[in-house]
């Protein structure tokens, strides 16, 4: 088992965070004051801490064809959990970076993912493999 990791991110609007995580992407609501919140990020512990000010990263590179964001985060699911939630987040008309696609088509690394942001800028990826243990970091 993986030890869950902690990542904590800045948000414009709590309100906003906490409507996207948790009524979007089913991320369960934990711990929370007036300047922070903990949500559940598929087993790990994302930590939404608000900044009025913050300012939105502009940053990217191509990858596959794709100008993908940086910084970015997300998780690695099984392939039946992002099938789900590409489904969930399809049908709430998010405006996706990358859409849902099956990226390294027939080499080492296949893999489903798809990119966008959260309400207040922050970049996402969730992605997923057949075989998480034997392709996650083939060569």
């Amino acid at each position: 088992m993986l030890n869950p990791f902690h990542l904590a991110i800045e948000v414009h609007d709590l309100n906003a965070a906490r409507e996207f995580y948790v009524n979007i992407l089913k991320c369960k609501e934990g711990r929370s004051d007036t300047l922070w919140i903990d949500f559940n990020f598929y087993g790990h512990q994302l930590v939404c801490h608000l900044n009025k000010k913050m300012k939105i990263a502009d940053t990217s590179n191509y990858v596959d064809g794709n100008e993908i964001p940086i910084p970015h985060f997300g998780v690695v699911l099984n392939m039946s959990d992002w099938n789900i939630i590409a489904d969930q987040l399809v049908s709430f008309n998010i405006d996706f970076i990358v859409e849902p696609y099956i990226r390294f088509k027939g080499l080492p690394g296949e893999q489903a993912t798809m990119f966008f942001y959260d309400p207040s800028g922050n970049s996402i990826e969730l992605k997923a493999f057949k075989d998480i243990k034997r392709q996650l970091f083939k060569k």
